[in-house]
């Protein structure tokens, strides 16, 4: 595909784990990160997608092949 990646490669696993309805420690936890740092990630993605809500975050993920929908 010729679209240019918006999300780091980072920023990518923490929207997959968010569109499987982890929260901010569960998510901290798979990837070994600190919280914090999750949540500058939850930031970033959300200012990068221009998403109002985790429904954004999602459709975008599933509209682009990050995540199946059998898998949310």
């Amino acid at each position: 595909s010729g679209n240019k990646r918006v999300l780091a490669p980072r920023e990518t696993e923490v929207g997959v784990l968010l569109c499987k309805g982890y929260i901010n420690k569960e998510i901290a936890d798979v990837l070994g990160l600190g919280v914090t740092t999750v949540i500058t990630h939850r930031k970033n993605i959300m200012e990068k997608l221009h998403a109002r809500s985790l429904a954004d975050v999602i459709i975008y993920c599933v509209v682009n092949g990050i995540i199946n929908v059998e898998d949310i």
